[in-house]
């Protein structure tokens, strides 16, 4: 088991890869030029599974959403909202950390087998989050027995769950993903902690930096508005057309 606590560090956007799939890309400025529209006649026709993925705050919903209208996609997104103890968790993390990771666990675990199910009209699945995302909260907030417990739960669950054919992660600052959380005003994110998104953020660096399941597309978001610049979408939507099959590949913006 990866010793989750004590070897998460900071991972800055690397220096140019050589390995995995392809080279770092040149800098690009999407503002600054035109990008013509991707449509779902650009995606590789193997590519049936996309889960977006980043910290709170870093745009998962936002990006899930437009793709899956754009792309004419399932939509499947998380569902915090229905987890009872989220609330408390924000008012008292270590009181209610275990209600609340099991909560997720159990939802998640419950989504991720509905999407084995066929859709009959869609081809293409966009979602908000993956399954793996759990173990990286439950390593931040769970300790001793209840993290053995939480352990013992996810490995039976895991294997159960579809592999997604790419994960598109939105890395961001922290300054960045407290602005996003602030502006969406959810109440129970009002006292958000800095330190926690701070801490989540090496914590997601970490893990993705990591990762070797699935085809990743890691985004450096920090200064990407895809809500309010149209080549902003397109030009991240065309890396996403264009991404080969395996390892992982880098874009940065400038």
């Amino acid at each position: 088991m990866l010793p989750f606590k004590t070897c998460f560090r900071p991972a800055p956007i690397p220096t140019p890869y050589t390995g995995g799939r392809g080279l770092w890309p040149a800098p690009y400025s999407p503002r600054k030029r035109s990008v013509s529209l991707v449509s779902v006649s650009d995606l590789p026709s193997d590519l049936n599974y996309i889960v977006i993925e980043g910290v709170i705050g870093a745009g998962k919903t936002t990006l899930a959403k437009l793709m899956a209208n754009r792309f004419d996609g399932r939509l499947v997104l998380e569902q915090f909202d229905d987890n009872p103890f989220l609330e408390r968790f924000y008012d008292d993390r270590a009181r209610w950390a275990f209600q609340t990771q099991l909560a997720f666990l159990a939802s998640r675990f419950r989504q991720q087998k509905e999407l084995g199910m066929r859709d009959l009209f869609h081809h293409l699945t966009i979602s908000d989050y993956a399954f793996d995302k759990d173990r990286i909260f439950a390593h931040q907030n769970l300790s001793g027995d209840e993290l053995q417990l939480y352990e013992t739960l996810y490995e039976h669950m895991e294997p159960a769950t579809p592999t997604p054919d790419l994960i598109v992660y939105l890395q961001s600052s922290t300054e960045r993903l407290m602005q996003n959380i602030a502006k969406r005003g959810r109440p129970y994110e009002e006292d958000m902690d800095p330190d926690y998104i701070a801490s989540l953020h090496e914590a997601y660096n970490h893990y993705f930096f990591h990762y070797t399941k699935s085809p990743l597309l890691i985004v450096n978001a920090a200064e990407l508005d895809f809500v309010e610049h149209q080549d902003d979408l397109d030009a991240l939507l065309g890396h996403i057309t264009t991404v080969d099959a395996q390892g992982t590949t880098y874009v940065r913006h400038p």
